[in-house]
């Protein structure tokens, strides 16, 4: 299964997906001039990106790859979101489908995932059946847990990760150069609706 770097860029390149369509509701960055946390998208891609690792930390109190690892925790992540965002004043709906897909794209890399440690898969299904499910076409490769400093499991993990890394840098990058040039066209729009011609 991916490592949590590999998840987190996948969470970032949710977020950036989900900031491509306009919103009147949505403070979009109007310069280059601003800090690179900001143009990246701010507070909402640093929460996709620990949404997108968070079902892991199961490993810390339960059997790994269940309940947090299904379309039930994905919903619950979702409603989270809109209570959140309702009561910061965000656009609801759009902040709240990004969260629980940003959420879901962990499920989707496990399952793509390869996997070793049984039972095999995830409970994708939780709480409408238990059962495990794998798509058996092992895009990432597995990652160990056990004697992670040992030299033999640090080379595996960081093969891992290279190769996460190498699947979704290229779509973060082409999703970065989107956001840039929207960035470059929408400023003017903001500066001439903000400053009626007389």
């Amino acid at each position: 299964m991916p490592s949590p770097i590999g998840h987190a860029l996948a969470g970032i390149v949710v977020a950036w997906i989900a900031d491509l369509p306009p919103s009147g509701h949505t403070r979009r960055p109007v310069s280059d001039t601003e800090s690179l946390y900001l143009r990246a998208g701010g507070g909402l891609t640093l929460t996709c990106a620990a949404l997108a690792a968070a079902p892991d930390l199961d490993l810390a109190f339960t059997v790994h790859r269940t309940v947090t690892h299904s379309v039930g925790a994905v919903v619950a992540v979702g409603l989270c979101a809109a209570a959140i965002s309702a009561r910061l004043g965000r656009p609801i709906a759009r902040t709240a489908l990004t969260c629980a897909v940003a959420y879901g794209s962990h499920l989707l890399l496990d399952w793509l995932g390869v996997d070793r440690y049984p039972p095999i898969g995830i409970q994708a299904l939780w709480p409408l059946n238990h059962e495990w499910y794998i798509s058996g076409l092992d895009i990432f490769r597995q990652t160990a847990r056990q004697r992670i400093f040992t030299r033999p499991i640090m080379l595996v993990n960081a093969k891992a990760v290279a190769q996460e890394i190498a699947i979704l840098a290229p779509i973060a990058l082409a999703l970065w150069l989107v956001r840039v040039k929207a960035v470059a066209r929408f400023a003017p729009e903001m500066a001439r609706s903000h400053h009626p011609p007389e």
